[in-house]
């Protein structure tokens, strides 16, 4: 019972700190959709990450393991020792698993989306955005736009994007997501 218990309450904290990244599904014009090659990466990664969220005066943690080779990115999320979601990216295709207790709108596209949007070279970045989106990076910040207006503002603790801290202000939704990377890439 103990156990039991002890689950729902993980997966519960997992529901609650992927929900604050949930907002109202953006309109179809404002989706963004980025799916970038796991090769436009330019290197192998292999790295522990601790997330997190702050929203609406909330803070909510989870870990999440995030593995790039040339043909594919992994990412393993755990909520207190559970996995609660999963996801595979070969660069076609996108398969993921997630706990059923995750609200609907935690969509794999979109962790893959915010994971690029991140680590990925801003040149990778430019090449694979629609009409209307574009990124600028300067110094250690890199922004994200839509129509000239600033979407998202990513800024790292370190010269390489997938060591230190890095924190993302999602200005559209109001949200702040601070990733801790507990490895370095192979």
């Amino acid at each position: 019972m103990f156990n039991a218990m002890s689950r729902r309450l993980a997966v519960a904290a997992c529901a609650m700190l992927l929900a604050a990244c949930a907002a109202t599904p953006p309109q179809p014009q404002a989706r963004l959709g980025l799916k970038l090659a796991p090769a436009a990466l330019g290197t192998s990664l292999s790295v522990q990450q601790h997330l997190k969220v702050e929203r609406n005066g909330r803070t909510d943690d989870l870990d999440v393991a995030l593995q790039v080779e040339p043909d594919a990115v992994d990412v393993v999320g755990l909520a207190f020792g559970q996995r609660v979601l999963s996801l595979h990216y070969d660069g076609k295709e996108l398969s993921s698993w997630r706990h059923v207790m995750l609200p609907a709108q935690v969509r794999a596209e979109d962790v893959l989306e915010d994971i690029q949007l991140t680590i990925w070279p801003t040149d990778a970045v430019a090449a694979g955005l629609p009409a209307g989106w574009r990124v600028a990076e300067q110094g250690r910040i890199r922004t994200l736009y839509l129509d000239d207006a600033p979407v998202m503002r990513i800024t790292y603790s370190d010269a390489q994007r997938w060591s230190g801290t890095v924190v993302l202000e999602n200005l559209r939704y109001r949200y702040k997501l601070t990733i801790q990377f507990a490895a370095n890439a192979d």
